[in-house]
Formats: C-alpha cells, sequence, structure tokens
C-alpha cells in the first residue's frame, strides 16, 4: 500500500473510534481491552499519535522521545486528542515517507514511513476496541457492520508479522518450537511463519503444499488480521492452537 493511503486511514480510522468514543462515552468498559474504559482507550492513541510525531521529527539515533501527556478533562482530552491526530497527518503529508526518524526499533527502518504505516494499523485496530465498546461485547459478530479491505486487512497481517520481530527484540523471543500458515482468502496471500525456541520468528510466502504446517489459521483476510491482533473473529485455527497464541498480539 501507498504511503498516502496510510496517512489517509490514520484519518479515516481515527474518525470512526471518535465517533465511537464521543457516543458511548469515556467510563464504558472496553470488551476487548477489558482493564481499559473508552477514556483510557483514546488517552492511548493520542499519546501514541504525539508519539509517532515526535518521532517522525526526531533523529534515529536520538533518545527516545518523552511527550508530555494529555488533559484529564473528556471534552479537553478529545480536543486535544484531534489536534495532535490532525497534527500528525499533517506532518506525515509534508514528510517523505524515506526520511530519517526515529523508532522504537532496530529492527524495521528507521523513516517516516514506518510511522505511516504503524500508526494506520494501531488506529484501525483500536477502533475496532471503541466499536465493540459501543456495542457492549467482545463477541466477533458484535460490529458486524465492520469490515476492512482485504488489501488494508492482508498489509495489516504483514505488519503484524514485522511488529512480531520487533516486540520480540524487546520483550524476549517465544520458546514455542513449530510451523503456522497463515492464510486470507479473499486477498489471495499466505504465509509461513516457523517459531524457534528463543529465535526471531521467520517468515516467507507459504509456497506449494510440501511443508507440513503444526497449525493453520484461515478466513478473509480483515477475519485473520483481528485473530492475530487478538481481537474477536471468525477466523479459523486447526493444529496447535498454542502456536498463535504465542505470537497474537494482547
Amino acid at each position: 500500500m501507498e504511503y498516502a493511503v496510510f496517512v489517509e486511514q490514520i484519518r479515516v480510522q481515527s474518525e470512526a473510534l471518535r465517533a465511537a468514543a464521543v457516543k458511548v462515552g469515556p467510563d464504558a468498559r472496553v470488551p476487548t481491552c477489558p482493564e481499559w474504559t473508552v477514556k483510557d482507550l483514546v488517552a492511548h492513541i493520542a499519546r501514541v499519535h504525539v508519539l509517532a510525531a515526535a518521532g517522525v521529527r526526531t533523529a534515529p539515533d536520538a533518545e527516545r522521545p518523552s511527550p508530555a501527556p494529555g488533559p484529564e478533562d473528556w471534552d479537553e482530552l478529545l480536543a486535544w486528542w484531534a489536534d495532535r491526530e490532525r497534527e500528525l497527518t499533517d506532518l506525515l503529508d509534508a514528510t517523505d515517507p524515506d526520511a530519517p526518524a526515529w523508532v522504537f526499533a532496530t529492527t524495521v527502518p528507521r523513516v517516516a514511513g514506518f510511522w505511516a504505516r504503524r500508526q494506520a494499523h494501531e488506529t484501525a485496530i483500536h477502533r475496532l476496541d471503541a466499536e465493540h465498546a459501543l456495542a457492549g461485547s467482545a463477541a466477533p459478530s458484535a460490529v458486524p457492520t465492520l469490515v476492512f479491505t482485504p488489501e488494508f486487512a492482508a498489509d495489516g497481517i504483514d505488519e503484524f508479522l514485522v511488529m512480531q520481530r520487533v516486540m520480540g527484540e524487546r520483550r524476549g523471543w517465544s520458546q514455542h518450537d513449530g510451523r503456522l500458515l497463515i492464510h486470507a482468502a479473499d486477498a489471495g496471500r499466505a504465509w509461513h511463519v516457523v517459531l524457534r525456541p528463543g529465535q526471531p520468528i521467520e517468515v516467507g510466502p507459504a509456497v506449494g503444499s510440501g511443508t507440513q504446517e503444526d497449525a493453520t489459521i484461515a478466513g478473509t483476510a480483515d477475519a485473520v488480521y483481528r485473530a492475530l491482533w487478538g481481537r474477536p473473529s471468525s477466523a479459523i485455527v486447526t493444529g496447535r492452537k498454542e502456536l498463535l497464541d504465542a505470537i497474537a498480539a494482547p
């Protein structure tokens, strides 16, 4: 997907997240993030957008930026987030995707394009959280009208697998051993993931049928995208479910 599409998706997903959050209110629980209220969710995505903008402005070898937290009042928080999201997207619009930028890992290119893609998908997943809060349920069918396009969801699967290497670098590698096939049928995409104890995951295209998989997750790209990010999903998992659990985001 093109850089400009990611920037536009930050805007689109932020607007939808904000609409759901305003409708359900700050004190509603978020079923897909049980420890959070909707206010916590909004405060989180606002802080992330501030960090992303700071990352774009910061040299790759500089110290981690430390943006100031947002306001506590709900209405002020919403307005502050709207300003920060606009600031981020305007900044990304004006920045070359290959421009050097600070990012929180050494396993990905340290460029502005990282932040556009990362924030498009992080905002989309948290938009899904807000929709579940509005529905009051974590059931996969609770928000049937929200469907990510096959192209966007498949890119989100790619980005998720990139982030697994980032998170493994920061938190330590999985101790599981096995092979996982990820299949997004409507996107015509499949990924072969190898887990080895204490090592980075290996990701490549699934070619042919000669490889014996220990587990498979399959469905629409939308369903697989949600499942990998640990959200309610209609994706079908067969085989050793613990391999999916080992890489799925909380």
